[in-house]
């Protein structure tokens, strides 16, 4: 299994590399559509659709959706703040559950939810990628997508060493009894860690500084839930994975819960700080 996960992390690592900092806007947009695409496929089998046309049918309304929204430039602020909406909505489904579960278990509701987990997350990344940032010295918005990664990638580090040495009281045992609280304050401890040598780099000033700080912890939390809700849907379907499409790794799902959070609560932050500006989606 240790020998499949490399492979395929070999594989996969250049592709997302070149498809995430070296394509232009548009061609960000259809390669990011793509991945959402694939996970809204994974999405169907979580909502409970379990024929494959069902399924391939949902990804293409996902793709379609997200193509009118392209299209037509819907404001992406107005997206985000319905992002921040739904995961406050989805703090209460997962610290409920299993109670409360009877009035989203229907498969239409499932699937709605995941119109949105994973539009907003698209919506953020591209408003990342065509807005202008500017924080301290830094003005490359491609630095903002890298930081929102390296955010949800050492929250995981922290909260799994941490976890590992002090996790006795578990976080949400009924949705993912892996997770404890001392795994939270260990992956928020390394955020925060993340984000002052962050503001270092960048030259940022004092009031910056803090505020990256806050947001960066915001996002880690937020990071969680999107963890978590992932975790609840596939316990509620009785399944271990989203899929079998990365080998070694599960799906796709599996690997972007807590960005498809995080994503777009770090951009509407972001922007609501003046760090970065709306931008406008042009081909």
């Amino acid at each position: 299994m240790l020998k499949t996960r490399i492979i395929t992390a070999l594989i996969l690592a250049p592709i997302a590399i070149g498809g995430i900092f070296f394509l232009p806007p548009a061609g960000f947009a259809l390669f990011t559509g793509a991945i959402i695409s694939l996970g809204a496929w994974e999405w169907a089998n979580m909502s409970g659709i379990e024929g494959q046309p069902g399924r391939v049918i949902y990804a293409l309304v996902m793709a379609g959706l997200l193509a009118v929204i392209w299209q037509l430039q819907v404001p992406a602020i107005t997206v985000l703040w319905l992002a921040l909406l739904w995961w406050l909505v989805c703090f209460g489904l997962v610290s409920r559950y299993p109670a409360g579960s009877d009035r989203w278990g229907a498969v239409p509701l499932r699937a709605l939810m995941g119109l949105f987990v994973l539009v907003p997350a698209w919506v953020g990344l591209n408003h990342l990628r065509t807005g202008s940032f500017q924080f301290g010295e830094l003005t490359n918005n491609l630095l903002a997508i890298l930081y929102i990664f390296l955010v949800v990638w050492v929250a995981d580090i922290g909260a799994y060493f941490a976890g590992r040495a002090f996790g006795k009281a578990k976080l949400a045992p009924k949705v993912s009894p892996g997770k404890s609280w001392a795994g939270v304050w260990g992956g928020l401890a390394a955020v925060a860690a993340l984000a002052v040598a962050a503001s270092l780099v960048a030259g940022a000033g004092a009031v910056q500084t803090v505020l990256l700080v806050l947001a960066s912890l915001v996002t880690g939390l937020v990071s969680v839930l999107g963890d978590l809700l992932e975790s609840m849907l596939k316990r509620f379907r009785g399944i271990k994975d989203s899929s079998q499409l990365l080998p070694g790794h599960g799906g796709i799902m599996d690997r972007i819960d807590s960005l498809t959070a995080a994503i777009p609560v770090f951009a509407l932050m972001i922007t609501l700080l003046g760090w970065l500006s709306t931008g406008v989606w042009n081909l």
